[in-house]
């Protein structure tokens, strides 16, 4: 199966952000994708962190929501949709939510962001915690030919996360783990590739990182390097920075030949804590 990630550099305004994201989602179905990966924070980079609260929808309702749907159903893709804000109880919190549509539009799942990050050098501060509601539970979906491991950014450092969307109970192992991302600059240009190849390496299975990748308006700069890693570690396409689509074909032969040569998901054990 051919997939794509798509890159954006996403603005203060959702509407524009949608647009662009339709355009690209649409360039990747003409280059042969079936699988298509929007970044985190595709609709919306704010100026300030409550600037999402504005754009939140309720569950299955609202214009970015529907814009998902058109686009998977118009291309006949399954679509990953990077993240988008979802109303909680909380009028101050939302989820940042990974809708996943199918090639006919419907909701195939949805995956809340678990972990919420927080940095503060003394230069840069983040916290997702004042304006975010963690998620709870790991998602994993079947998506066509390929069984996909679903997660966001800043899951990407919680390897016991990727361990158990690969061992769920009555399903195969992931072909695939997709990973939605903000990276900051900072902290990409650090560990990016290292736990987007780590996670591939430990996993024996292909990773897509679709990324936000440059200046924004907001001040803000993220990573960008967008790419896909294949089951032994190889980065087998990325793109640096700026707006665009990074294709790669999954290959199922390529899995079974790394699992087969080096069978470690097979040698895994458990281990109890004290």
């Amino acid at each position: 199966m051919k997939i794509a990630a798509v890159q954006m550099v996403s603005t203060t305004d959702a509407a524009r952000n949608c647009a662009a994201a339709q355009r690209l989602v649409a360039a990747a179905a003409r280059d042969g994708a079936q699988l298509v990966v929007l970044p985190e924070y595709f609709c919306l980079m704010g100026r300030n962190d409550r600037d999402k609260l504005a754009i939140a929808e309720a569950p299955g309702a609202g214009p970015i929501q529907q814009m998902l749907s058109q686009a998977a159903r118009e291309h006949g893709v399954w679509l990953v949709g990077g993240t988008l804000p979802i109303r909680t109880a909380d009028a101050d919190r939302v989820l940042n939510s990974n809708c996943v549509c199918a090639p006919d539009g419907t909701l195939a799942a949805r995956y809340d962001k678990i972990h919420l990050f927080r940095y503060d050098n003394g230069r840069e501060r983040y916290d997702e915690g004042g304006s975010i509601q963690a998620g709870a539970e790991p998602m994993s979906i079947q998506a066509g030919a390929l069984r996909v491991g679903l997660s966001v950014c800043y899951d990407l450092r919680f390897p016991e996360l990727y361990r158990a969307l690969m061992f769920t109970a009555g399903h195969p192992p992931c072909d695939l783990l997709s990973v939605p991302s903000a990276f900051t600059y900072t902290t990409g240009l650090a560990h990016w590739e290292l736990l987007l190849r780590a996670r591939a390496v430990e996993n024996q299975c292909y990773v897509i990182a679709a990324a936000q990748g440059g200046l924004h308006e907001n001040g803000r700069r993220t990573f960008g390097h967008s790419m896909v890693v294949d089951p032994w570690g190889e980065v087998v396409a990325v793109l640096a920075e700026g707006e665009g689509v990074v294709m790669a074909e999954v290959d199922p032969a390529r899995i079974a030949t790394v699992r087969m040569q080096l069978p470690a998901l097979e040698h895994r054990r458990s281990f109890k804590s004290a």
